[in-house]
């Protein structure tokens, strides 16, 4: 997530323009409910069945072994009539470690009155009637116990409304995402998903006016998506690599991936290009063609400074989408740039196209390969991109860094904790100031004082070890001090509230 910055902020009009044009959105409608440190509910878990009469499934089920679940998503938009239909299936392997008895699903558009509606539902063919839907939050209480390591199929169906993603009232909410423009229809967080299940709590926190709630284990994901009418298809923006199909469809498949987002529009204009195996396009609207080749640019510029850096680029693919609306957000292979960043472009790499571009393809390493809780501690995946910026800027502009440092995060004159939750940043700008900017001073300050090379070793190790996973503060902290012996706790003291020894 990143900041549109301007450099007045002494009123509060200002300070909603700084609310309006950030990025990395929570996209939840303006009526959001109150918050409490952990939203997790607890679900008793068991080593042998409760009563009698609730036999285990076998551990032989018929679904393949699987490394981590499958979404497969039989999808038809009609773009006119804003809607989608779903038949969706879920092979969910149970890597828990623990026998469950229910599972928790999210379902973010059912935040916004009347824009899910759930068909039908079963669990290994069997249909299901015990379930709740409340909120965001989909509890399914299952016939038989999940034993370990076994996997189970849910099916659905549902259909989409989608709604109008008018702009919010920034002293209230962020702008939205979800839902559709005058000429543009996004899909995000838009079909149910297993939440995550960590030492015994399905993670499912409430939704925040600014920052991200929502805790994605790594999944794999095909799409398979029609539209209504193929004469006026749109073009489409996708995570994943598209495949034509016989019958006139598109599949889209990407493994190992935290989720999968789809933009559509018939009025996007593309360019790419190609970084070894990997293929980048850029979408965007008329008359922003030199914003949309500049965004390119610096995307590829960043996936090969990154890959150099941290570690390699793990999907076939990035899209790197303008969005009708001043926000922006990464998902898997696939990330929004506000559209005001776009029109303010001034043709040269110092400015927030560029800068904001940068932060969101590190995402593609701090959020998309090493997860963390962007909710509770949020600042795990914001300040590795925001210093990812800086690392960006020394390998491709090095007479920049010093104006990107005084631009990007000094005018804002940032303080506070890094290691505050979204619920505690008492407004966008100062939680933005904490999580982000001081989030990058801290980081500087480490590598000054351990020295580029530790400093590199560890992030890479960060990098390898956290793959895949979901990190804490504490893993971040112990395979730092695995690759020095210098004191940093003065550092932690001064930059974090929380002690990590």
């Amino acid at each position: 997530m990143v900041l549109m910055q301007k450099h007045k902020r002494t009123t509060l009009a200002l300070f909603a323009i700084f609310l309006l044009l950030s990025a990395c959105s929570s996209n939840q409608p303006a009526d959001l409910p109150t918050p409490t440190e952990q939203i997790f509910l607890t679900l008793p878990v068991t080593d042998t069945p409760a009563a009698p009469t609730e036999t285990p499934l076998p551990t032989n089920t018929p679904f393949p072994t699987l490394e981590r679940a499958k979404y497969t998503l039989n999808t038809n938009i009609d773009y006119d009539a804003h809607t989608v239909t779903v038949d969706q299936i879920i092979l969910y392997p149970n890597l828990t470690g623990n026998q469950l008895n229910a599972l928790v699903l999210a379902v973010t558009p059912n935040l916004w009155d009347g824009s899910f509606s759930l068909t039908s539902l079963a669990i290994d063919g069997e249909p299901v009637t015990t379930y709740t839907l409340d909120g965001q939050r989909l509890d399914i209480s299952l016939a038989s116990l999940l034993p370990a390591g076994s996997t189970i199929e849910i099916k659905l169906k549902y259909t989409l409304t989608l709604p109008f993603a008018e702009q919010e009232d920034p002293n209230v909410s962020r702008p939205r995402i979800y839902g559709y423009t005058s000429r543009q229809v996004n899909l995000v967080n838009w079909y149910p998903f297993v939440v995550p299940y960590i030492n015994g709590e399905w993670i499912l926190h409430d939704p925040w006016f600014y920052g991200e709630h929502l805790v994605y284990d790594s999944a794999d994901y095909e799409v398979n998506l029609k539209f209504a009418d193929p004469a006026t298809t749109p073009i489409v923006a996708a995570s994943g690599v598209p495949e034509a199909l016989p019958d006139g469809s598109t599949r889209y498949t990407i493994t190992s991936a935290r989720s999968f987002a789809l933009a559509a529009s018939r009025d996007f204009q593309t360019s790419s290009t190609v970084v070894g195996d990997v293929a980048l396009t850029s979408y965007y609207f008329p008359f922003s063609e030199a914003g949309g080749q500049a965004a390119l640019q610096a995307s590829a510029q960043a996936l090969q400074v990154y890959g150099a850096r941290y570690g390699a680029y793990t999907h076939k693919s990035l899209a790197i989408v303008m969005g009708d609306f001043n926000d922006g957000m990464e998902y898997s292979a696939f990330y929004y740039l506000s559209k005001d960043f776009y029109n303010l472009y001034d043709g040269t790499p110092a400015n927030y196209l560029t800068f904001v571009a940068v932060h969101e393809t590190a995402h593609q390493w701090w959020f998309e390969q090493v997860a963390n809780d962007q909710a509770l501690q949020p600042w795990l995946d914001e300040s590795l991109a925001t210093y990812s910026e800086r690392v960006y800027y020394e390998n491709t502009y090095p007479d920049l860094v010093s104006w990107w440092w005084s631009y990007r995060i000094d005018f804002y004159k940032p303080e506070g904790f890094v290691d505050i939750p979204i619920y505690e940043g008492q407004g966008f700008r100062p939680y933005t100031n904490a999580t982000y900017f001081q989030g990058a001073y801290f980081l500087e300050k480490i590598r000054q004082r351990i020295g580029d090379e530790a400093f590199f070793a560890f992030v890479q190790d960060y990098l390898n070890q956290g793959r895949g996973k979901i990190v804490t503060a504490n893993d971040f902290f112990n395979i730092l001090r695995s690759h020095t012996g210098t004191d940093v706790s003065d550092l932690i003291n001064q930059y974090f509230r929380s002690v990590y020894q």
